[in-house]
């Protein structure tokens, strides 16, 4: 209580005042902006349907789309003496200055010409007294035409600032992150020297990216190039770096206060966050290597190209949020949990399930922000290993990311023409079945027992009781999906759902909250083989069931949720999005070291080639987040790996699964981090601490796992491909 009067008051209070209230309000506006912008280009579709159907005339020819305007009387003259026209051109011609190089036109020619533009004039005043007639005999045109001209203004200015409304977005988001200490690194500051090197590196760094935002702008005012609205999103990134470096420097000087004692100042470093690294490395090689200092803020600019992308990708964020505050995930385990399944079999379970969800929400990081504690819990509960939930945790969302909507496939095919979207999701999906049988049959070769199951007579029941409790969700998804289906001709796909899943989801999370569910509290237990029960980990006795009244602390009203979603949102947008910036820095600064120039170009063997790849995309999935990985890979690789004749979609397999492979594998391993972030550091150092007597493999489960599944996947995917075509098995 102490701490909380202290953190609002002073400078507490307005931390807490810009991060809880003034960002996420302004955030939340400019997410449902964001939603309005892409609901209006499906609503106005259907305007102009509905305009065409009201007051189109397929009889006369006459349609909506001409009407739109007001019609303008042609100016032109109807009844013209012909051969007086006729004769008056021909003696412009006569008099033109370049007659006698290029000659005049006959008589026969000028009067054809004469005619024809008669005709054209004929037609003009026909048009317009149609038109004006037609107008007249439905005198409600022009109001429904103010109203859908009057919405299409909206919606083309808003698609027209999409890049200005994801910039101030971040931009207030990515000074709540800073606020709050939520980049993303190794690991949390906790002690007095973490906070120390953590303050001095978000110095240097935030420095370096307000110094480049600067130059790139002193560059392009004394270039002459007119701005236009950049000058505005120059002016935003100069106000963001600035701020942040003021920020940090405040707080090197009053250091935050420290949540435990000791620490040294080698595992300190593990405490700044990944952007700073990536901030401080390009800063020094682009500022005094290069004499490059506007390369950052240039790298920036990406984010700005691809506004619409990274917007969705905010929107898929605060989808995931929503989802959080849901009890959707939770209703969906009460189907399983009266079976009693061994952890193994349960999670795999858990993992195909969960592929759904992480395709719809873009990504696999936000999927594990947002249901990583819930999943955690689930595994543990059914007497998985702590180091196994936590493995399974961390897989959760790196299995769907091949699947249709997932944003990620949007964004290879965007820049990559060679392929499309339906041919990555084809294949994607037996890449998934293969990731996934593998998760299978590795777990259950660890497991201490492999098959456990409770009696179907007793578990059925319960399990068809939970699914009628899971239908009314159902029903919600159908009927929003009904309703674009038909009441405005969208289907659910890869390009609407950024779209359509936070409207599914501010649904779900109403109807929970008008039948006062509370949020989900993961259940507090762990099943004992020896008494064949759910036991807690503190007193033994028999745990409290999941439908037991939750703390009154979760029973939020919907605004109360709205609220904690969006706040979660902000900061995960801050955290994400500068860090997908920094990321695209980096892979700039590789680009303009030209390390692929270094990439041989006679390599006689495919099989080397791929083996290169494979390594290559482990790498970068192991320090970049995956859209700067690909805007990269995008430039350099793809290129080089189409030359030697790997075909575009297998070599898009490898890279993905690659990625997916590098987010579980140290010294980042970004997926394991977003799952610490959302299960909290106490229980993974609890985790660590209850396996340090066991063998090397239990001691390192959480890392060990994820690697060893999907290294063969890696393998298989890359190379029996290959072996099919060289030995004619397919063409």
């Amino acid at each position: 209580m102490q701490n909380d009067a202290e953190n609002r008051s002073g400078l507490g209070l307005l931390r807490y005042i810009w991060t809880e209230w003034i960002s996420t309000f302004v955030v939340l506006v400019l997410l449902l902006l964001t939603l309005v912008i892409g609901t209006g280009e499906m609503i106005h579709g259907q305007l102009l349907r509905m305009g065409e159907r009201l007051y189109g005339d397929p009889a006369t020819g006459m349609q909506y789309s001409f009407l739109r305007a007001e019609p303008t009387r042609p100016q032109c003259e109807r009844n013209i003496d012909v051969d007086s026209r006729v004769q008056q051109q021909m003696k412009a011609d006569a008099a033109d200055e370049y007659a006698d190089f290029f000659g005049v036109r006959s008589e026969a020619d000028v009067r054809a010409a004469v005619m024809q533009a008669q005709q054209v004039c004929e037609e003009s005043h026909a048009f317009y007294t149609q038109a004006i007639n037609h107008i007249n005999a439905h005198p409600s045109i022009r109001a429904y035409r103010s109203f859908e001209t009057s919405f299409f203004g909206l919606f083309k200015f808003g698609v027209e600032n999409r890049a200005l409304l994801l910039v101030i977005m971040v931009v207030f988001a990515a000074i709540s992150a800073t606020l709050k200490t939520h980049h993303i690194g190794l690991r949390s500051p906790a002690t007095k020297i973490d906070f120390r090197v953590y303050t001095l590196a978000m110095l240097v760094a935030n420095a370096f990216l307000a110094f480049s935002s600067y130059s790139q702008y002193q560059s392009v005012l004394n270039s002459g190039v007119a701005m236009g609205e950049m000058k505005y999103i120059y002016w935003l990134w100069m106000i963001l770096f600035s701020t942040l470096t003021l920020i940090s420097l405040f707080q090197v000087i009053k250091l935050p206060k420290p949540t435990r004692e000791g620490g040294s100042f080698g595992l300190a470093f593990l405490s700044v966050p990944l952007y700073a690294y990536m901030a401080i490395s390009t800063g020094i090689n682009f500022t005094f290597f290069m004499d490059y200092p506007m390369g950052q803020g240039i790298y920036l600019g990406q984010l700005v190209e691809f506004s619409s992308i990274f917007l969705n990708l905010a929107l898929f964020i605060w989808a995931g949020m929503l989802l959080k505050q849901t009890r959707v995930v939770d209703m969906f385990l009460n189907i399983l949990r009266p079976w009693n399944l061994a952890p193994e079999t349960l999670t795999w379970l858990i993992l195909l399930a969960a592929a759904l969800p992480t395709a719809y929400t873009g990504a696999s990081g936000i999927f594990v922000i947002a249901a990583g504690a819930i999943i955690y819990k689930e595994v543990w509960n059914a007497g998985g290993r702590r180091q196994f939930a936590l493995a399974a945790t961390a897989m959760s969302g790196s299995l769907g990311v091949v699947l249709r909507p997932c944003l990620l496939i949007v964004v290879v095919a965007s820049l990559n023409k060679e392929v499309t979207t339906d041919l990555l999701y084809h294949y994607g999906v037996y890449v998934f079945l293969l990731s996934s049988t593998l998760f299978l049959v590795i777990s259950l070769f660890f497991a201490e027992s492999k098959f456990r199951i409770a009696p179907a007579g007793v578990a059925a029941p319960q399990s068809g009781r939970a699914f009628l409790a899971v239908i009314p969700y159902i029903v919600i998804f159908v009927l929003i999906w009904m309703f674009y289906k038909y009441a405005l001709s969208t289907n659910l796909n890869e390009f609407t759902a950024p779209v359509m899943m936070p409207v599914i989801l501010l649904m779900i999370v109403l109807y929970d909250k008008l039948r006062h569910q509370p949020a989900p509290i993961p259940p507090v237990g762990h099943w004992d083989e020896s008494l064949n029960m759910n036991l807690n980990g503190i007193g033994g006795t028999a745990a409290q069931p999941e439908s037991s009244p939750g703390s009154s602390l979760r029973q939020f009203g919907f605004w109360k949720s709205m609220h904690i979603s969006s706040s979660e949102t902000v900061g995960h947008i801050g955290a994400l999005v500068i860090l997908m910036a920094l990321s695209v820095s980096v892979g700039g600064l590789l680009e303009r070291l030209e390390i692929m120039e270094a990439f041989p170009t006679d390599i006689n063997s495919t099989i080397l080639v791929i083996t290169m790849i494979v390594g290559l995309m482990i790498f970068v999935g192991m320090i970049m987040d995956p859209f700067g990985a690909v805007i990269l890979i995008s430039a350099t690789v793809a290129p080089v790996a189409y030359q030697y004749g790997i075909h575009p979609v297998h070599f898009w397999m490898i890279t993905l699964i690659g990625f997916e492979l590098g987010y579980v594998t140290p010294p980042v391993a970004l997926n394991h981090l977003l799952a610490r972030q959302s299960i909290g550091d106490a229980e993974v150092a609890e985790a660590d601490a209850e396996v340090r007597h066991l063998s090397f493999y239990y001691r390192y489960e959480r890392w060990i796992l994820p690697v060893i599944v999907l290294l063969p996947a890696m393998l298989i995917i890359a190379y029996v491909p290959y072996l099919f075509k060289l030995f004619g098995w397919y063409h």
